[in-house]
């Protein structure tokens, strides 16, 4: 086991990757929702059972996590950190059952919330996905013979793998070489809860999910936006990356041109996903800037995929502003954020949510 924190690139070097032999394997990138943002807390949570070696990885949130922590520590077992990822392993490690996927079925009743889940075990891979289905979890094949398992099929085409199917809600899925097996732990809830904040803004554009591709739904999204909230304009400029398709559907639909006129400087993370507002606050104007030679005079339709705490739309018309813009019209592809997510999306309260204490006007 390897980890740390930084760009997949930083952690995994050739040297690090020459010690990782094997025929089987599981990854994690984090985004911190539980827990804080350091080295421990980085995924995967591996550990030693009476059954073999553990080793899972979690997209999502579990809502009873501190519930079912306070169980285990009752009971005298062990937890580190606080992350409720590594309370699914150790609940896991001690759940009954002949086989991994026995064991799988008996937690997955237990657990509340959100979860898309990689396991690792000498017996080999397990993927498997709550009964909401809020969070994507696909599978493709190898060319070579054997399969993977991604949150975005973006990430099997890297591999060279063909996707072949999502993990459905409330499924559970062993890997193996020559086919996969598949067993329904949970019936799928009635009507499933699919996090729209996927096709908003977390998902790569060049991936597929609920048997939409993720670019497309965008560009439709700027497109109603153009025919609903139209204002006379001289141009259109996207907050890049993720709302540039939002901002092509826009321009195509109202005529407008569209202009790169925002610049992101590569070397900053997305803002949302910091962990601290100050961080996020700082970000934004280190993240972008604007072409005065561009703006210089114009009224500009800004296209923003969403606002949840409103630290980026403020210092981006801002910007715009300084930078010569006569007029600036914010439009947005996501509906106002009115309540918290506790389902893996880092907005625990409504104090933070600029919708949620404001009016649209």
């Amino acid at each position: 086991l390897h980890k740390d924190a930084g760009l997949v690139t930083q952690v995994f070097d050739e040297q690090h990757m020459q010690a990782l032999s094997g025929h089987a394997a599981i990854g994690h990138t984090r985004y911190s929702t539980a827990g804080s943002a350091t080295a421990d807390h980085a995924q995967p949570f591996r550990i030693e059972t009476v059954h073999g070696p553990l080793a899972l990885a979690h997209n999502g949130n579990l809502v009873n996590a501190a519930a079912l922590r306070n169980e285990l520590l009752a009971r005298g077992v062990p937890l580190t950190t606080r992350s409720d990822s590594e309370v699914m392993t150790v609940m896991l490690a001690g759940a009954p059952g002949a086989d991994w996927m026995d064991r799988l079925a008996w937690c997955m009743p237990h657990w509340e919330g959100a979860y898309s889940l990689v396991i690792l075990t000498l017996e080999g891979v397990y993927a498997a996905r709550d009964p909401w289905g809020l969070r994507p979890l696909t599978i493709g094949q190898l060319p070579g013979g054997g399969y993977a398992v991604a949150s975005e099929t973006g990430a099997l085409e890297t591999v060279g793998c063909e996707a072949i199917r999502e993990v459905q809600p409330g499924e559970i899925v062993a890997l193996h070489r020559e086919a996969l097996i598949v067993r329904q732990a949970l019936p799928p809830a009635r009507p499933l809860a699919l996090c729209t904040f996927e096709h908003v803004y977390f998902s790569r554009p060049d991936s597929q999910w609920d048997g939409r591709n993720v670019y497309e739904v965008r560009v439709r999204l700027g497109a109603v936006l153009a025919r609903t909230c139209a204002v006379d304009a001289d141009l259109v400029v996207p907050v890049p990356d993720s709302s540039i398709p939002a901002a092509i559907g826009y321009a195509r639909a109202s005529g407008l041109p569209l202009e790169m006129a925002l610049v992101k400087n590569r070397y900053i993370g997305r803002t949302f996903i910091q962990p601290a507002q100050e961080m996020r606050e700082r970000g934004v104007e280190m993240k972008f800037n604007p072409l005065g030679s561009v703006l210089r005079g114009k009224r500009v339709v800004l296209i923003d995929d969403s606002i949840v705490r409103g630290t980026t739309s403020r210092r981006l018309v801002r910007l715009l502003r300084q930078a010569g813009a006569a007029e600036v019209h914010f439009r947005v592809t996501c509906p106002p954020v009115i309540a918290p997510c506790f389902m893996g999306v880092d907005m625990p309260t409504r104090d933070e949510l600029i919708a949620a204490n404001q009016s649209v006007e």
